[in-house]
């Protein structure tokens, strides 16, 4: 499992406006919805994908991704937005995309490729193209083409935007703000450049600004490298001690042998709270148990910590809004 931004949550459930439950949304994802919104902050994939998906069975989302893509700013993404204003070009700009994206997303790398026409800014997310993931590709798609042109003295549009899943049933809103076609059913999630356009000088390029921006964020891409490894060990951890409660977080922290302030330095780090990553936990194992039909509900609730199945209901209704009832059985698909 992986992690995105808290920014892009709640950046689309702004963009979605009056039509949901907002407070709600964020709350069930782990977001305060009066909290900062730190691009540091991280929620859980599927999590998000989740939340897009319940967007979706309120709303009409056809254009909800360009318009969340439109509202994306450069000073949201702290350092990184800083750099990507200082490069000399909008090549070299994009250049730091595909080099740094990891300090906001472990699930999506980027590439420039040459083709013949220019070159792909390629968007590269592997998981089941399940409809959040989807709206997400089409969302970041968007937001790349948005900073762009805050960077840019001339108006940006690429050559051709390329999607691979067939959906929307409508690309007008999606062509209109792209100023280009959009290709459904590509091989490729990706944006394709002119060479012209990616030689561009920016704006606000500054060789010297670039130089140590660029410094300061690899100095936060080493201080990530071992992300992957503390927080799946901490949620591995987690898992098995759940069916004996809600564990603790100074017992998890022994555990791997380190003392409950280093964890919770480590996990903060990486934008978590061992209270977070414990919910997070329990709802995808719950969540996961669900579609196993080996499983009934009171035993789900006893190996997802709770000693009540009556708690456990109440607790995923807050997670997902349904029970988990309902949960099985729409994804039973009756």
């Amino acid at each position: 499992m992986g992690y995105v931004t808290s920014l892009f949550a709640r950046k689309m459930v702004a963009a979605a406006g009056s039509g949901v439950a907002a407070r709600a949304l964020l709350a069930s994802i782990g977001l305060d919805p009066d909290g900062a919104w730190d691009p540091k902050a991280m929620v859980p994939d599927v999590a998000y994908y989740d939340l897009l998906e319940r967007m979706a069975a309120e709303i009409d989302v056809t254009d909800l991704p360009v318009r969340t893509g439109a509202s994306m700013r450069l000073d949201e993404y702290g350092a990184l937005g800083l750099a990507f204003k200082a490069a000399t070009t909008l090549g070299r700009s994009y250049a730091r995309v595909e080099r740094y994206a990891r300090l906001w997303t472990s699930v999506v790398e980027y590439e420039l490729r040459p083709d013949p026409r220019g070159t792909l800014f390629i968007l590269h997310r592997s998981g089941e193209r399940r409809l959040g993931l989807r709206l997400s590709n089409e969302a970041t798609l968007a937001s790349a083409v948005s900073i762009a042109r805050q960077v840019s003295p001339e108006p940006i549009a690429p050559l051709e935007v390329l999607i691979r899943h067939r959906g929307p049933k409508s690309v007008a809103a999606h062509e209109a703000y792209f100023g280009c076609p959009v290709r459904l059913g590509a091989e490729l999630d990706a944006l394709l450049f002119s060479s012209e356009t990616l030689e561009q000088q920016n704006i606000l390029g500054d060789e010297g600004i670039s130089r140590f921006l660029t410094s300061h964020l690899d100095d936060e891409l080493s201080g990530i490298a071992d992300a992957p490894a503390i927080v799946a060990r901490a949620r591995d951890a987690i898992a098995q001690a759940l069916s004996e409660g809600v564990p603790k977080q100074d017992h998890i922290a022994r555990g791997l042998g380190l003392s409950a302030r280093s964890l919770h330095r480590r996990l903060s780090e990486h934008g978590m709270s061992f209270h977070g990553l414990t919910e997070e936990t329990r709802r995808e194992l719950a969540v996961g148990l669900l579609r196993d039909e080996n499983h009934s509900l009171a035993e789900i609730a006893f190996l997802t910590g709770f000693s009540e199945q009556s708690s456990f209901t109440r607790a995923f209704k807050r997670w997902i809004g349904t029970t988990p009832a309902s949960y099985r059985k729409e994804y039973r698909g009756g």
